[in-house]
């Protein structure tokens, strides 16, 4: 019984044994095809937006659009003002709202003229010289094998369920095919014609949301309790 049982595994260790299992492969080093190589060919491809290259990629804001960065409950606030194609991205507790290029450059002055300028707002623009850090495209979902895997807890989006830690997914992603640039919000002096809104109310809304989370977050704090942004 003992030498039957030693021949058996002699036999399947021996010549007549397979091929030795090969180790497994490397995890990649840079982005799959669907990583942040294909994240930018994304936007030049299906949209024609420039996109620099980048983890993520970053596209260029004061050509195309400009970008209005506010709390995301702040932003939540502000959708009503905006055409139901205009752009919006979430990045974690933060929501970024694309307004017509030069929007950026404006903000200041509406802020002055809408009696804001002496309130602390969290409201930050991105314009001419700076960039926004490019949303996954709509349906593209993270996995170990793009490198898009680590999911941002609390991240909300139709098209993705989470998104590599600090990046960001469309609320409202632009659509291929069609010149979102149409539908962002201007100021009403460029007589630019259609449905887009008015970058005045909108400013004048999203500082009014921002002031009132901050109270909120004040108020929260001189009780004892951390706000939450949920």
């Amino acid at each position: 019984m003992g030498g039957g049982g030693g021949g058996r595994g002699c036999g399947r260790g021996g010549a007549g044994r397979g091929p030795a299992p090969r180790p497994p492969p490397r995890a990649p080093r840079g982005p799959g095809a669907r990583g942040w190589r294909g994240v930018r060919r994304w936007y030049e491809r299906e949209l024609g937006w420039a996109a620099v290259p980048g983890r993520p990629p970053r596209l260029p804001t004061g050509v195309r659009f400009d970008v209005l960065d506010v709390p995301a409950e702040a932003g939540a606030g502000a959708l009503r003002h905006l055409a139901p194609g205009s752009p919006v991205a979430l990045r974690g507790d933060r929501m970024e709202l694309l307004v017509a290029a030069g929007g950026a450059e404006e903000l200041p002055g509406l802020l002055e003229w809408l009696e804001w300028g002496a309130v602390a707002l969290d409201l930050r623009a991105l314009g001419a010289g700076d960039a926004l850090a490019a949303p996954l495209p709509p349906g593209w979902p993270p996995s170990p094998s793009n490198g898009l895997s680590r999911a941002v807890p609390g991240s909300r989006s139709g098209g993705a369920p989470g998104c590599l830690e600090g990046a960001a997914v469309w609320l409202r992603p632009p659509e291929p095919g069609r010149e979102a640039e149409a539908l962002l919000p201007a100021m009403p002096a460029m007589g630019r014609e259609g449905c887009a809104p008015d970058l005045v109310r909108l400013v004048d809304t999203v500082a009014a949301c921002c002031h009132r989370v901050r109270l909120r977050r004040a108020a929260g704090l001189a009780e004892g309790v951390v706000p939450s942004d949920r």
